[in-house]
């Protein structure tokens, strides 16, 4: 009896979507993940979460004790990297779909590199503008985002913003972060751009975002009621390397 595996690999991607994402340096795909996926999903890193003791790994502070953390710090301080502790988060990783869209971006087979669930609770500060690979540098650079909505995200709770077309501009110097009450203070954020030129990705849940390293995003407060999670992960093609020690280790998406 042999063994299924992800060997046919698919090309969701359109030659229209193909050329948009040139344009713009990033791709909706709309419902690139079933709701039925996506609860599973949440209820799985829920549970993670709600472990007395919390795996190490899963914790919210790295070396915490149980009775160090908080009842929100457990569902509202991000996972990351899950996927190299859980097979679930490296499963969704993994989406076939993902696969094939970032083949079709990159012209070869990608690897997975780095995984973040996000809780973003409500009043959650957003990040300021950035480009990923001011983070994470790899060469040649071909590092791709794949953002899955984990529920309804839009202006209210935090959504994405990007400035489309961005991607094209290269590296561009970070420095610190100035408006505070908006964003985290802890991130870096790309200076002397034209904010005015950012427009807001609204997503439905299991919409998927794919966008490039270059492409300058950022994400605003938590202003409303609900949650704004997602599974963010990143990926390089298989023949870049990584200069993160912590992100070396390439992921087959096979």
């Amino acid at each position: 009896m042999s063994i299924q595996t992800q060997a046919t690999r698919s090309t969701p991607l359109t030659e229209e979507q193909l050329q948009s994402y040139e344009k713009n340096g990033y791709i909706v795909i709309p419902q690139g993940c079933s709701n039925d996926l996506i609860d599973a999903f949440n209820s799985h890193i829920h549970t993670i979460r709600s472990n007395d003791p919390i795996p190490q790994w899963a914790a919210p502070h790295a070396g915490a004790e149980s009775k160090e953390i908080t009842e929100k710090q457990r569902f509202s301080l991000r996972l990351f990297n899950p996927h190299l502790h859980d097979g679930f988060s490296l499963q969704v990783l993994k989406l076939p779909i993902v696969r094939g869209a970032l083949a079709q971006i990159l012209g070869d087979e990608a690897v997975g590199v780095q995984s973040m669930y996000f809780y973003k609770d409500p009043g959650t500060p957003g990040q300021a503008a950035h480009q990923d690979y001011h983070y994470i540098r790899n060469n040649p650079n071909t590092l791709t985002a794949a953002w899955v909505a984990m529920e309804y995200t839009n202006e209210e709770n935090g959504c994405l913003y990007v400035i489309p077309g961005t991607h094209k501009l290269g590296l561009l110097p970070h420095g610190k972060v100035k408006n505070l009450a908006e964003h985290e203070a802890w991130t870096e954020e790309t200076e002397n751009i034209d904010l005015s030129q950012e427009i807001a990705v609204i997503l439905n849940k299991g919409d998927i975002l794919i966008f490039d390293s270059l492409l300058i995003h950022s994400s605003t407060r938590n202003r409303s009621e609900r949650w704004r999670r997602s599974y963010v992960c990143h990926y390089i093609r298989h023949d870049s390397t990584i200069d993160r020690e912590d992100l070396k280790k390439k992921i087959s998406l096979h």
